[in-house]
C-alpha cells in the first residue's frame, strides 16, 4: 500500500523522525487557512505547496512550487488542485491532484549552508537482509545518480537479528561528510528512520532529499512510503490511509472481489489458479508472440462465479485482443472451471475475442467435454505447447 507524502511524514514523525511540518488542504480556501495555521506553529511565511499523488518528480510536472504570501498560496493550491500532474512516474494522462499539502519553509539563512541527501531503507531480497541507501547527491533521481556516479551510492546492510547498530548510523553520517551536531542529528536521523521502517512493516521508506539546515537539524523534506500489505492486520490504523483515487480501478475492483489481479500493458489476457502457474503462463504467452495483458490469479476456489467475476475484469481491457484460462485442478476440479466459463461465456454475451481453455488435473477430462460440447467459440488444450499454438494462431 502506497502512502501520501503527508501520511509517511505523520509515520515518521510517530518515530521521532524530524519532518518538514505542513497541512493538508483539500481546496485553495483551505490551503490559506492552513497557511495561516502554519505561520502561527512555526513562524514561517514562505509556504511550500505540494501535490499529494503516489508518484515521483512532481516538481518537474508543476506540482511542487514556493508561494511567499498567503495571496500566492491560494492561487497556486487552485491552480495544482484537480490539475492532471504529469511526471515521468505516471502514464501520459498523469493524475488528478484531489489534495496539496502546505509545508513550511525550512531553507531558511542561517551560520552554515544547508546540504540535501539521499536515503532510503529497503530489503536486499538477494541477501535477505534489511539495507539503507544513501548518497550526498540528494533532490536528484536516484537512478541518474546510480547511472552517472555510481561511486557516490552507499549502501548499509542491516543484520535482522540485531538491528542498526550505533556503528553503522555514525558511519553512515561520516560518509555524508558530516562533523558536528549536524554528525549527531544524523545518527539519531538514520536511528528513528530504521525504527519507523521495522515497526511499520514497510517495504520501502525513501526520503529524497533529507536536508541538514543552515542551523544543523536534519529532517525528512519528503516521503515516499510504501507498507507491506500482508502486515495490515498488525496495522488496523493503518487501513483508512489507503488512498483508492490513487489506484488503478480494475485493480481495484478484482480486490474487492477476492482476485489477485495486475494490470500490464499486453494484448492476450490471463486466468490461471497459482502465482506460479500464473508466471509461467505469462512466458507462455510471450514465446507464442503475444503480450501479457495482466497478471491474474484466481486462487484455489476458482468456481463458476469466480471464473465469471474474473472474465468480467479481463474484459475491462481494450487491449485485450485473446484470453487464455490456464487451470490446474488440484484442489478445485476442472469441470467447475469449465461450466464457469460457459456461464461467463453466455451470462456476458458478445465475448468477441477469442478465448483458449487449458484445464489439467481433476476431472479434465469432463472439463474438455464439457467446453467441446458447448457449442461455443472457445478452443479447448490439454498441454501446454498445445495452448502455445492456439494462442499463436488466434494472434496471426
Amino acid at each position: 500500500m502506497n502512502l501520501h507524502e503527508y501520511q509517511g511524514k505523520e509515520i515518521l514523525s510517530h518515530f521521532g523522525v524530524r519532518i518538514q511540518r505542513g497541512i493538508v488542504a483539500k481546496s485553495a480556501q483551505d490551503a490559506v487557512t492552513a497557511a495561516k495555521q502554519l505561520h502561527a506553529e512555526t513562524g514561517t511565511s514562505w509556504y511550500v505547496v505540494k501535490a499529494q499523488v503516489h508518484a515521483g518528480g512532481r516538481g518537474k510536472g508543476g506540482g511542487v512550487k514556493l508561494a511567499k504570501s498567503l495571496q500566492e498560496v491560494e492561487t497556486i493550491a487552485g491552480q495544482i488542485i484537480g490539475m492532471n500532474l504529469i511526471t515521468p512516474q505516471t502514464s501520459a494522462e498523469g493524475k488528478k491532484v484531489h489534495q496539496v499539502l502546505i509545508a513550511e519553509d525550512v531553507y531558511y539563512p542561517g551560520e552554515s549552508e544547508t546540504a540535501e541527501f539521499y536515503m532510503s531503507v529497503l530489503l536486499n531480497r538477494a541477501r535477505g537482509r534489511n539495507m539503507i541507501m544513501y548518497s550526498t547527491e540528494g533532490g536528484m533521481d536516484i537512478e541518474h545518480v546510480a547511472e552517472t556516479t555510481p561511486h557516490l551510492i552507499f549502501t548499509e546492510e542491516v543484520d535482522p537479528s540485531v538491528g542498526l547498530m550505533p556503528f553503522q548510523a555514525r558511519r553512515i553520517a561520516f560518509n555524508l561528510g558530516l562533523s558536528g551536531n549536524a554528525f549527531k542529528e544524523m545518527t539519531k536521523f538514520v536511528t528513528s528512520l530504521y525504527k519507523a521502517y521495522v515497526k511499520s512493516d514497510a517495504s520501502l521508506f525513501e526520503i529524497n532529499p533529507v536536508l541538514k539546515t543552515s542551523d544543523n537539524k536534519i529532517m525528512a523534506v519528503d516521503a515516499k512510503v510504501t507498507i507491506d500489505d500482508n502486515a495490515m492486520f498488525r496495522h488496523q490504523d493503518y487501513v483508512n490511509l489507503r488512498d483508492l483515487r490513487e489506484e488503478n480501478p480494475i485493480e481495484v475492483e478484482a480486490g474487492a472481489l477476492g482476485l489477485n489481479y495486475v494490470d500490464l500493458d499486453g494484448n492476450v489476457g490471463c486466468m490461471v489458479n497459482g502465482a506460479g502457474l500464473a508466471m509461467a503462463t505469462m512466458d507462455l504467452i510471450k514465446q507464442a508472440g503475444g503480450e501479457p495483458a495482466n497478471f491474474l490469479d484466481v486462487g484455489g476456489t476458482a468456481d463458476a462465479a469466480r471464473v465469471e467475476a474474473a472474465f468480467k475484469i479481463i474484459l475491462k481491457d481494450p487491449n485485450v485482443k485473446a484470453i487464455l484460462i490456464n487451470i490446474f485442478g488440484g484442489i478445485v476440479r476442472c469441470d467447475r472451471v469449465a461450466q464457469g466459463v460457459i456461464d461467463a461465456y453466455k451470462n456476458i454475451g458478445d465475448i468477441k475475442v477469442p478465448i483458449i481453455v487449458r484445464l489439467q488435473g481433476t476431472n479434465a477430462d469432463v472439463a474438455k467435454e464439457l467446453l467441446d460440447n458447448s457449442g461455443l467459440a472457445v478452443l479447448s488444450a490439454t498441454e501446454f505447447k498445445e495452448a502455445a499454438d492456439k494462442v499463436h494462431s488466434v494472434l496471426a
